[in-house]
């Protein structure tokens, strides 16, 4: 019988890497658990005319493709928050309405069907307007997440500090906080994201000592791709690594679909979330018997499409190859004259030329992935 293989999240049989989480309430995003023992959930945001309802459903649809959880929408105007109910009916994931100083927006909004609202109760107004607002989530069971920036912290707290800082997101986040508990209202989440680094890491710290309400984490306008996937790579890791963090969102210029898929990497190279094929391979070298740069990226484009958590070797020669493919579902390495060995549940299984491997590859996998999907769905036979 073939030996089961030993997945990576199996963190419990691994002491030394299992990841405590921070104790927290736990809310509702919709029909998304936020918070709590819920599994960290990862977001992004469309970046078309919230106003263009076609275009913003066709993102949203992407992003739905990509394992999004949640969605963010901005609606900066009257036109956005008309466009806003359509969006939310074609929408299969809830969706949070981005707010910014208009409290009329964020009331209809809420009325258009949003989960959540991003806001900052100090940006709306008056003590009334804020009444309304609260009302108007608690109306239409819309949770709130509180958004501190250090780019736009209130003035009398950059005039006390001197400079954005920690400790000034930290009390900045506390009294929106104090805003809302003191209307009673608690289905709220709280950011406190900046650009670099080290204070984003530092500001979390510090409010997941202070309250216990879910934290939505990002280190915001991180960058470019690749520049901002490392930035948010160094900071969300190191607080998750902590246990901190109970909904993700990497800040990225580039395609939003991008976002959702940097976001699941982290969350999977920490054992937190498992979505989708994890591929192992090696970067390269003069002992390859076969492209391994140009064969993985082939294979994850072509297996893309896969959601069900499972993991793939591919390692250029026999020095690690045997050993990486033991921890894998399906596994492939090089050997000479042309062929390499392909591993099924960890034990080498059988050869394969190396110019069909990657269609053979791509077969055996969507197999694999089927197996396991089926499998979850039905129940333990009795013993």
């Amino acid at each position: 019988m073939t030996a089961p293989v030993k997945h990576d999240s199996a963190a419990h049989h691994r002491p030394w890497r299992a990841i405590q989480r921070r104790p927290s309430r736990k809310i509702r995003v919709g029909d998304v658990e936020v918070g709590g023992d819920a599994p960290i959930t990862v977001q992004s945001m469309t970046n078309t005319l919230t106003a263009d309802a076609a275009a913003t459903i066709e993102q949203v649809r992407q992003l739905e493709e990509a394992g999004a959880d949640i969605v963010r929408v901005s609606c900066p105007d009257e036109a956005s928050t008309a466009a806003f109910g359509a969006i939310v009916k074609a929408s299969k994931v809830p969706l949070v309405a981005d707010i910014h100083f208009h409290y009329k927006r964020a009331i209809e909004a809420a009325k258009a069907g949003a989960a959540c609202l991003r806001i900052n109760p100090g940006n709306i107004g008056s003590p009334d307007r804020v009444r309304e607002v609260i009302q108007a989530a608690r109306d239409h069971g819309c949770s709130m997440r509180i958004g501190v920036n250090a780019g736009s912290l209130e003035r009398e707290l950059l005039e006390r500090y001197g400079e954005p800082c920690p400790q000034a997101m930290v009390e900045s986040a506390l009294s929106h906080a104090r805003i809302l508990q003191d209307h009673d209202f608690h289905e709220f989440k709280i950011s406190v994201k900046a650009s670099d680094v080290f204070m984003t890491v530092a500001a979390y710290q510090m409010l997941s000592e202070a309250i216990d309400c879910p934290l939505h984490l990002g280190v915001t306008e991180a960058g470019a791709m690749r520049s901002g996937t490392v930035k948010s790579s160094i900071g969300m890791g190191a607080l998750l690594w902590a246990g901190i963090g109970d909904t993700i969102r990497v800040s990225l210029a580039a395609d939003p679909v991008e976002e959702v898929k940097v976001g699941f990497d982290i969350l999977k190279s920490l054992g937190l979330r498992h979505r989708g094929v994890n591929i192992i391979a090696c970067p390269s070298c003069a002992r390859q018997g076969f492209n391994v740069i140009e064969t993985v990226t082939e294979l994850e484009a072509r297996l893309a499409h896969i959601s069900t958590p499972m993991s793939l070797s591919i390692i250029g020669c026999v020095v690690n190859g045997p050993g990486e493919a033991l921890m894998t579902d399906v596994g492939f390495t090089g050997g000479g004259k042309g062929a390499g060995m392909v591993y099924l549940a960890g034990r080498p299984d059988h050869k394969m030329d190396n110019g069909q491997m990657v269609d053979h590859i791509v077969e055996l996998v969507e197999a694999k992935a089927a197996e396991l999907a089926a499998a979850e769905k039905t129940p333990l036979a009795a013993e």
